[in-house]
């Protein structure tokens, strides 16, 4: 199983938010949005991004 892992910057890309935004829902710890730190640097998964994308997504009016 292949786990691309994207920076800060692309995944707030694939978002469509700013990068600055990311590092400050990780901070507040504001949504549960899994990331990995390698060293200083910290990643994230598509397939978390897609889960989060998923978990926000409302349907029929937020029913």
């Amino acid at each position: 199983m292949s786990r691309s892992l994207m920076s800060r910057t692309e995944a707030a890309e694939y978002l469509g938010i700013k990068s600055q935004t990311l590092a400050v829902w990780a901070t507040t710890k504001r949504y549960n949005l899994p990331y990995v730190k390698v060293g200083r640097l910290v990643k994230y998964s598509r397939e978390s991004l897609d889960g989060f994308i998923a978990s926000r997504t409302l349907v029929n009016g937020g029913v």
